[in-house]
Protein backbone atom coordinates (compact mmCIF):
# COMPACT_ATOMS: atom_id res chain seq x y z
CA UNK A 1 0.00 0.00 0.00
CA UNK A 2 3.04 2.38 0.47
CA UNK A 3 4.37 1.74 -2.46
CA UNK A 4 0.94 2.57 -4.56
CA UNK A 5 0.44 5.89 -2.24
CA UNK A 6 4.16 7.05 -2.76
CA UNK A 7 3.95 6.25 -6.74
CA UNK A 8 0.55 7.87 -7.16
CA UNK A 9 1.91 11.18 -5.36
CA UNK A 10 4.60 11.21 -8.02
CA UNK A 11 2.38 10.80 -10.83
CA UNK A 12 -0.28 13.43 -9.68
CA UNK A 13 2.74 15.58 -9.74
CA UNK A 14 4.16 14.39 -13.46
CA UNK A 15 0.38 14.48 -14.77
CA UNK A 16 -0.12 18.38 -13.26
CA UNK A 17 3.47 19.05 -14.42
CA UNK A 18 2.71 17.58 -18.04
CA UNK A 19 -0.10 19.46 -18.14
CA UNK A 20 1.48 22.93 -17.11
CA UNK A 21 4.00 22.20 -19.62
CA UNK A 22 2.42 21.17 -22.49
CA UNK A 23 0.46 24.32 -22.09
CA UNK A 24 3.79 26.54 -22.60
CA UNK A 25 3.48 27.70 -18.95
CA UNK A 26 7.03 29.06 -17.24
CA UNK A 27 8.61 31.31 -14.66
CA UNK A 28 9.26 34.64 -15.54
CA UNK A 29 12.98 33.79 -14.40
CA UNK A 30 15.86 32.62 -15.67
CA UNK A 31 16.20 28.55 -15.09
CA UNK A 32 20.28 28.50 -14.28
CA UNK A 33 22.28 31.20 -12.54
CA UNK A 34 24.14 31.81 -15.41
CA UNK A 35 20.79 33.50 -17.12
CA UNK A 36 19.87 30.36 -19.21
CA UNK A 37 16.27 30.79 -19.63
CA UNK A 38 13.54 28.22 -19.48
CA UNK A 39 13.09 26.21 -22.52
CA UNK A 40 10.30 27.51 -24.55
CA UNK A 41 9.27 23.95 -25.88
CA UNK A 42 5.52 22.94 -25.08
CA UNK A 43 6.26 19.14 -26.05
CA UNK A 44 7.38 17.74 -22.20
CA UNK A 45 9.66 14.87 -23.27
CA UNK A 46 11.53 17.08 -25.53
CA UNK A 47 11.55 19.65 -22.80
CA UNK A 48 13.43 17.50 -20.36
CA UNK A 49 16.12 16.99 -22.91
CA UNK A 50 16.94 20.38 -23.52
CA UNK A 51 17.57 21.25 -19.92
CA UNK A 52 20.88 20.89 -18.34
CA UNK A 53 22.32 17.99 -16.70
CA UNK A 54 23.34 19.68 -14.25
CA UNK A 55 19.50 21.01 -13.63
CA UNK A 56 18.57 17.38 -13.99
CA UNK A 57 20.89 16.19 -11.31
CA UNK A 58 19.11 18.70 -9.03
CA UNK A 59 15.98 17.45 -9.48
CA UNK A 60 17.48 13.73 -8.87
CA UNK A 61 19.39 15.06 -5.33
CA UNK A 62 16.39 16.52 -4.13
CA UNK A 63 14.35 13.42 -4.82
CA UNK A 64 16.84 11.06 -3.53
CA UNK A 65 16.54 13.62 -0.33
CA UNK A 66 13.25 12.96 -0.11
CA UNK A 67 12.96 9.01 -0.48
CA UNK A 68 15.60 8.87 2.01
CA UNK A 69 13.77 11.13 4.32
CA UNK A 70 10.81 9.03 3.93
CA UNK A 71 12.29 6.09 4.92
CA UNK A 72 13.29 7.38 8.47
CA UNK A 73 12.00 6.09 11.63
CA UNK A 74 11.64 8.91 13.92
CA UNK A 75 10.40 9.54 17.51
CA UNK A 76 7.18 11.29 16.02
CA UNK A 77 7.10 8.83 12.98
CA UNK A 78 6.93 4.97 12.73
CA UNK A 79 8.59 3.59 9.90
CA UNK A 80 5.73 1.95 7.59
CA UNK A 81 7.26 -1.62 7.58
CA UNK A 82 7.24 -1.37 11.39
CA UNK A 83 3.95 -0.76 12.42
CA UNK A 84 3.70 2.66 10.85
CA UNK A 85 0.99 3.87 8.59
CA UNK A 86 1.43 3.90 5.15
CA UNK A 87 2.34 6.67 2.81
CA UNK A 88 2.87 8.58 6.56
CA UNK A 89 5.43 11.16 5.69
CA UNK A 90 7.99 12.29 8.36
CA UNK A 91 7.38 15.83 9.48
CA UNK A 92 10.73 18.05 9.18
CA UNK A 93 11.62 18.73 12.82
CA UNK A 94 14.81 20.69 13.43
CA UNK A 95 17.19 19.53 16.33
CA UNK A 96 18.94 16.08 17.35
CA UNK A 97 15.79 14.02 15.50
CA UNK A 98 15.86 15.93 12.33
CA UNK A 99 16.98 18.50 10.00
CA UNK A 100 19.58 20.16 12.03
CA UNK A 101 17.88 23.86 10.77
CA UNK A 102 14.36 24.90 10.65
CA UNK A 103 12.06 24.15 7.86
CA UNK A 104 9.20 26.42 8.27
CA UNK A 105 6.79 23.78 6.43
CA UNK A 106 5.94 20.51 6.17
CA UNK A 107 4.26 18.28 2.95
CA UNK A 108 1.30 17.12 4.85
CA UNK A 109 -1.09 20.13 6.27
CA UNK A 110 1.89 22.59 6.38
CA UNK A 111 -0.90 25.45 7.51
CA UNK A 112 -2.12 23.00 10.34
CA UNK A 113 -5.63 23.35 9.04
CA UNK A 114 -6.22 19.39 9.28
CA UNK A 115 -4.75 18.65 12.87
CA UNK A 116 -8.50 18.07 14.17
CA UNK A 117 -9.42 15.76 11.29
CA UNK A 118 -11.58 12.96 12.59
CA UNK A 119 -10.21 9.25 11.65
CA UNK A 120 -13.34 8.64 9.18
CA UNK A 121 -12.91 11.86 7.15
CA UNK A 122 -9.14 11.13 7.39
CA UNK A 123 -9.65 7.62 5.78
CA UNK A 124 -12.13 9.27 3.30
CA UNK A 125 -9.32 11.10 1.96
CA UNK A 126 -6.55 8.77 1.82
CA UNK A 127 -8.96 6.45 -0.62
CA UNK A 128 -9.62 9.61 -2.55
CA UNK A 129 -6.12 9.90 -2.52
CA UNK A 130 -5.10 6.72 -3.66
CA UNK A 131 -8.04 6.81 -6.75
CA UNK A 132 -6.83 9.58 -7.89
CA UNK A 133 -2.87 8.43 -7.95
CA UNK A 134 -4.29 5.56 -10.35
CA UNK A 135 -5.96 7.81 -12.22
CA UNK A 136 -2.81 10.13 -12.36
CA UNK A 137 -0.46 6.81 -13.50
CA UNK A 138 -2.58 5.90 -16.10
CA UNK A 139 -3.21 9.29 -17.49
CA UNK A 140 0.85 10.55 -17.39
CA UNK A 141 1.64 6.80 -18.85
CA UNK A 142 -1.30 7.28 -21.43
CA UNK A 143 0.39 10.90 -22.74
CA UNK A 144 3.85 9.28 -22.80
CA UNK A 145 2.64 6.08 -25.20
CA UNK A 146 0.72 8.35 -27.40
CA UNK A 147 3.73 10.24 -27.54
CA UNK A 148 6.11 7.48 -28.21
CA UNK A 149 3.74 5.57 -30.25
CA UNK A 150 1.45 7.63 -32.38
CA UNK A 151 -2.06 6.19 -32.44
CA UNK A 152 -1.37 4.14 -29.51
CA UNK A 153 -4.11 6.38 -27.24
CA UNK A 154 -6.85 6.54 -29.67
CA UNK A 155 -8.28 9.58 -27.65
CA UNK A 156 -4.90 11.40 -27.46
CA UNK A 157 -4.41 11.61 -31.38
CA UNK A 158 -3.49 14.45 -32.68
CA UNK A 159 -4.02 15.85 -28.80
CA UNK A 160 -0.45 15.75 -27.77
CA UNK A 161 2.85 15.99 -29.65
CA UNK A 162 5.10 13.03 -31.24
CA UNK A 163 8.47 12.44 -29.36
CA UNK A 164 10.81 10.45 -30.89
CA UNK A 165 13.32 10.32 -28.00
CA UNK A 166 13.52 7.91 -25.23
CA UNK A 167 11.13 9.05 -22.11
CA UNK A 168 12.71 6.66 -20.25
CA UNK A 169 15.90 7.65 -20.28
CA UNK A 170 16.97 10.40 -18.02
CA UNK A 171 20.02 11.73 -19.55
CA UNK A 172 21.13 11.67 -23.32
CA UNK A 173 23.98 9.80 -22.29
CA UNK A 174 24.62 6.71 -20.32
CA UNK A 175 26.01 7.95 -17.33
CA UNK A 176 26.20 4.94 -15.78
CA UNK A 177 27.80 2.92 -18.23
CA UNK A 178 30.15 5.09 -19.75
CA UNK A 179 32.73 4.39 -17.55
CA UNK A 180 32.50 1.02 -18.81
CA UNK A 181 32.35 1.68 -22.63
CA UNK A 182 28.30 1.43 -23.00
Amino acid sequence: RHAEIKHGRVAMFAFVGYLVHANGIKWPWAMQMDGTPFPSETNPPQLWDSISDSAKWQIFLVIGFLEFWSELSTPTNKHYMAGGRPGDFPDFTSGPDGIPHPVPFNFYDPFKWNRNMSPEKSASGLAKEINNGRLAMIGIMGFLAEQSTPGSVPLLSGVVQPYSGEVMAPFSTNVIGQPFGL
